[in-house]
């Protein structure tokens, strides 16, 4: 495990993590591009201006305050994840596939959402900022499959 460190401009790209706990660390400006993090729990970790391109979380557990600022998260998928109450701001999530995520109480304000797939469900109880409406209403044109057409 990882226990209060501070892990600066790293390279962790293509690496596989799994059955991990990170806690009490700070992450920046590291590079996790095709990363797979697999039964890895978080606990007090902040991860500021990280790329996370193509990586692939599984089972990843959030076990106290989380939080990616500036973030790039696209192309990725997170699959039966538990992140409650965790922060993704300011991220860009276009291309990031949800599946069968808890993530309810996250604050996604000031994040893209522009090209996210998951199904509406995934979404539950999250906070999003006014300006990401328009976003979140393409979503579920596009997870509900509606035909939108002029009168």
């Amino acid at each position: 495990s990882l226990y209060g460190c501070e892990i600066t401009r790293t390279d962790f790209s293509g690496a596989t993590l799994t059955g991990i706990t990170i806690e009490r660390c700070a992450i920046t400006g590291s590079r996790f591009t095709g990363t797979r993090l697999t039964d890895v729990r978080l606990k007090d970790v902040l991860f500021d201006g990280c790329r996370f391109d193509y990586a692939t979380f599984q089972r990843v557990a959030a076990g106290g305050s989380v939080a990616f600022t500036d973030c790039i998260l696209t192309n990725g998928a997170w699959s039966s994840c538990r992140l409650p109450r965790i922060a993704l701001r300011s991220c860009d999530l276009a291309g990031l596939d949800l599946d069968s995520c808890h993530l309810v109480g996250t604050d996604l304000r000031g994040s893209r959402l522009h090209g996210l797939k998951t199904s509406l469900d995934n979404l539950r109880g999250v906070t999003v900022g006014r300006g990401q409406l328009p976003d979140l209403t393409q979503l579920t044109i596009d997870v509900l499959d509606l035909a939108v057409r002029d009168e």
